[in-house]
């Protein structure tokens, strides 16, 4: 069954794509929830049509995310966090803690666009994120976990 995505769709495609996917998950999950609708020949003539239209403010909007790509790339993020003994935490750094992070130092970017490396992490020590700021822009991000004094 083929689709075009309404929205991004996390392991499938990103918004405006037309998508493969098997009859069950399209009739059942994306088509009622919304998340995409049927790839007739009259919706894909509309679609090519709104992607043309979209192509030039799309270029303004990568222009952007490219701005704010490099301005991440300059940062040095330390996340402190308690530690028990060794270099073990009290509880776990994730996504939302580093979101929390890049907002004291002025870039607000949504939780859900940011992927810390290993998932959670639980010991001090360096690490990556991986920041998704448009389909075709995303940024590495190394930062830091110390002890709070």
């Amino acid at each position: 069954m083929e689709l075009i995505l309404k929205h991004d769709v996390e392991g499938l495609g990103f918004k405006d794509d037309v998508v493969t996917v098997k009859n069950g998950y399209g009739r059942n999950f994306l088509i009622p929830g919304g998340k995409a609708i049927l790839a007739t020949v009259s919706a894909r003539k509309v679609l090519a049509e709104n992607l043309k239209q979209r192509a030039f403010k799309e270029k303004k909007i990568i222009d952007e995310a490219q701005a704010i790509a490099d301005a991440l790339k300059g940062l040095d993020i330390k996340i402190s966090a308690k530690v028990g003994t060794g270099d073990k935490l009290f509880g776990s750094v994730n996504n939302i803690d580093l979101a929390a992070s890049l907002e004291k130092a002025g870039h607000a970017i949504d939780k859900k666009f940011i992927n810390v490396t290993g998932g959670n992490v639980k010991r001090l020590g360096k690490y990556n994120a991986n920041i998704r700021l448009h389909r075709d822009v995303a940024v590495d991000l190394p930062f830091e976990i110390i002890a709070a004094s």
